[in-house]
């Protein structure tokens, strides 16, 4: 019920209440609300941030076999965040974790054996780890995928005047709507994918998405008919699974010479949906669809070599399909490239390359909070902790002692500030993001200001 109503929540009234339902089922000693109600102490959500009760609760949850407890004392143990300062129980507990499930737990050991992290560098045993969060994340995919949605659009048009914004403003949404109404069909075609996938801060509703493709495609898109035809194969409540219709609207996008179109009816021969079997045909759609640059396409050309379905294996021809999507960022493409070069099929062997491609992969999936499990960033701000590794740096290397001068100098600066801030001298300062102020300025800031001072201090002494 918890994990529902969090999941649907939209203002911070109906996230607090999830939160009373994770209490009351962890109080009954529900596993999953007792992970949560741990998250929540450890970040602070709603303002209960008590780490020392977080980690009672973790270790509690450990004992009963939670990876995501092992996790989270992993990573509390690796820092020093209010438990001793350990890396070899850090280890212990990112080993469990591991063997428990944790994907995050694989990727961080998997950067600590590529990087040598108080372990011997083994690029082996990291690609191993690597690869067993690749392969999670493929499968889900290979299972889900289906044919992606194109990027939208809509930020292309001189009218827009957020096109920077992740959030599509509600005036300008109205403005393009009205746009729609009047015939506009390539913004009939964006509102559709918009209300297709839920994006810019719309609400996915199929229905709508439906209503755009079939104007635009009354007109004569052929974009339209080939996200109508992906619909239908999908199935969802305003397009019941269909694979006839589907198979029409394909064939209409594709007598156009529409790249999706054309990868949609040759999944559908590939696969069998609605149609015979016929790799044949399947074959001729992909190497049509992907002449035009479909990156989709190429990579079903690279899987039927790879796999050797309805042509010869050719590892040559599967690299060549799998390299030329690849390039365009489609995701399995990546992960059967980082595939080919751990078990050198059809290149030559490469660990530190695999790795590389597993790492893009992982990365172009957005896996399992990347910046905090590839070990760059932290979940959480923490001055106190940020001043102790930067005293470690300036201790481990001579020529760190500079740049750690001046980063300690931007970290002090923005402590004061944000004591200041507390005290609420006006709402705008309240609301200042100074980072964001500063952002990759932060040194000549600095810099700036010691020249300030010191100018100051000359004139008051010659002056």
């Amino acid at each position: 019920m918890g994990i529902k109503i969090l999941q649907q929540s939209k203002s911070q009234k109906q996230k607090a209440q999830a939160y009373v339902f994770f209490a009351k089922a962890a109080d009954m000693g529900n596993m999953k609300a007792m992970e949560k109600m741990a998250d929540a102490l450890l970040f602070g959500n709603f303002g209960m941030q008590n780490i020392t009760a977080a980690i009672q609760l973790y270790e509690s949850l450990a004992k009963e076999g939670s990876y995501k407890a092992q996790n989270a004392l992993g990573f509390l143990s690796s820092y020093g965040i209010g438990m001793e300062y350990n890396q070899a129980k850090a280890l212990i507990y990112y080993t469990f974790g591991s063997a428990g499930g944790s994907m995050m737990s694989q990727m961080i050991l998997g950067y600590r054996y590529l990087s040598g992290i108080n372990v011997l560098q083994n690029c082996e045993v990291a690609l191993n780890h690597y690869k067993k969060v690749a392969d999670y994340i493929a499968d889900k995919l290979e299972k889900s995928e289906g044919i992606p949605v194109e990027k939208v659009r809509l930020t292309e048009r001189p009218e827009n005047l957020s096109s920077n914004s992740e959030i599509l403003d509600w005036d300008i949404y109205q403005y393009y709507k009205f746009l729609a109404e009047r015939g506009d069909v390539q913004i009939q075609v964006s509102l559709g994918q918009l209300h297709l996938i839920g994006r810019k801060g719309l609400d996915q509703d199929y229905y709508k998405a439906l209503y755009y493709f079939l104007k635009a495609a009354k007109a004569g898109s052929a974009n339209a008919m080939a996200f109508i035809g992906k619909m239908y194969l999908e199935g969802n409540a305003a397009a019941p699974q269909n694979n006839a219709t589907a198979f029409k609207y394909f064939s209409m996008a594709a007598s156009k010479g529409n790249a999706i179109g054309l990868h949609g009816l040759g999944l559908l021969y590939f696969y069998g949906k609605g149609v015979p079997v016929n790799y044949a045909e399947a074959l001729k759609y992909f190497q049509k669809a992907a002449e035009k640059g479909w990156p989709n396409a190429q990579f079903q050309l690279g899987f039927m070599y790879y796999s050797g379905s309805g042509v010869w294996k050719d590892y040559k021809l599967a690299f060549k399909y799998f390299y030329l999507a690849s390039q365009s960022g489609q995701p399995l493409a990546i992960y059967y490239l980082a595939e080919m070069y751990a078990t050198g099929t059809g290149v030559l062997r490469s660990c530190r390359t695999a790795v590389e491609k597993r790492l893009r992969f992982l990365k172009k999936r957005r896996c399992i909070q990347w910046h905090f499990s590839f070990g760059i960033e932290l979940p959480f701000k923490d001055i106190h902790l940020a001043r102790r590794l930067y005293d470690m740096a300036a201790q481990t290397s001579p020529d760190a002692h500079i740049p750690v001068f001046f980063a300690l100098m931007k970290l002090e600066t923005m402590h004061l500030l944000q004591d200041i801030l507390f005290f609420n001298f006006t709402m705008r300062w309240k609301w200042m993001k100074l980072d964001n102020t500063l952002g990759p300025y932060w040194d000549l800031f600095v810099i700036g200001l010691i020249v300030a001072v010191l100018v100051f201090l000359l004139r008051n002494r010659y002056g």
